[in-house]
């Protein structure tokens, strides 16, 4: 598999000129709005009240309407950039990262762990007879395992783990706070219950495997060579399948 280079993200592991830009600006205009708001109650109750006619009390309920309208426009906004970012981060086809936003999460993890010296593991699973799938049931069958797969492999990390799908039949998951032993005994766990869970499709039941190889973080490593060490432990497993 060819891995596509990337930079590293900087300490909020998202560059500031790209996913968290628009939301930032959305929710400091939504800070500068509310404070005119503030700004107009304080005149309102400066105002003696001689001063206070019909036609001052209309100006001003104006102003406050037309102003918790703009409030409630850039509320929407705010709404609609997160949800473009997270559109944005998704897999077109599985409910997972995306290879760009699975890269960035790993490069976040490598930079935690060489911090704060704790450990942390990558598992890169490719999904056995796909193309079987595929020419036997069509390729909406093939969608649906890889379906099947990608939530097989969500349910069964914890929350603070992170499913991605890097293209094709390729999924990984980087494991936090795990070690090369706790990695390897996950790697087996999910292998067995991907193996041991058929897909239904039309009430007919398809076994789905994959081969998984696992890639422990070492210090100064890139991202890139995280995935291509994972990409080949996950070759040798599926060759020693085939072969054995």
């Amino acid at each position: 598999m060819k891995i596509l280079s990337t930079g590293r993200a900087g300490p909020g592991g998202v560059s500031s000129a790209t996913q968290t830009s628009g939301t930032s600006m959305a929710r400091a205009a939504s800070v500068e709005t509310a404070a005119p708001v503030d700004r107009v109650a304080q005149i309102v109750m400066a105002i003696p009240p001689q001063e206070m006619t019909e036609k001052v009390r209309e100006t001003i309920s104006a102003l406050i309407q037309e102003v918790d309208h703009l409030r409630r426009q850039i509320e929407l906004k705010d709404a609609r950039i997160q949800e473009l970012e997270k559109l944005a981060d998704t897999d077109p086809l599985l409910p997972v990262a995306n290879r760009r936003a699975f890269v960035r999460e790993l490069d976040r993890a490598i930079s935690y762990t060489e911090r704060y010296n704790v450990p942390a593991s990558l598992l890169f699973f490719d999904m056995d007879r796909l193309k079987e799938i595929n020419d036997t049931f069509g390729h909406s069958a093939g969608d649906k395992a890889l379906l099947h797969l990608a939530d097989l492999l969500k349910r069964n990390v914890r929350a603070s783990d992170v499913v991605g799908r890097l293209g094709g039949d390729e999924l990984a998951v980087i494991l936090t706070h795990a070690d090369e032993a706790q990695a390897r005994m996950k790697a087996e766990s999910l292998a067995r219950i991907i193996g041991d869970t058929p897909l239904m499709l039309d009430g007919q039941p398809i076994c789905v495997r994959a081969s998984v190889g696992v890639c422990t973080f070492r210090p100064g490593q890139t991202p890139e060579e995280m995935l291509q060490q994972a990409d080949e432990a996950m070759y040798r497993q599926k060759t020693v399948a085939r072969t054995g």
